[in-house]
């Protein structure tokens, strides 16, 4: 082969993998894309669960107090039925 089919090759070849690596780094970029606006959905949603808490953060101790009344009779509760299960 002659010097200069070489170089041309040579020079086909950096081209194409050019336009390769080009391509490629379209596909990211389109790809990144949905990314960021699938993220920028999500940044609204966790936006406006966090302003609804807001709302609720006042009535969460009134909630919860008598919860844990509940939760202190649960014992006493599974024993009689415990019991009556017995029979």
């Amino acid at each position: 082969m002659s010097t200069s089919l070489l170089i041309l090759f040579s020079v086909v070849e950096a081209a194409l993998l050019i336009a390769v690596l080009a391509l490629a780094l379209i596909r990211i970029r389109a790809r990144l894309l949905g990314v960021a606006g699938l993220l920028t959905r999500l940044a609204e949603l966790v936006g406006s669960v966090e302003g609804n808490l807001r709302l609720i953060a006042p009535t969460v101790p009134r909630v919860n107090a008598p919860l844990r009344d509940i939760v202190g009779a649960l014992p006493s509760i599974a024993a009689m039925a415990e019991t009556v299960a017995d029979g």
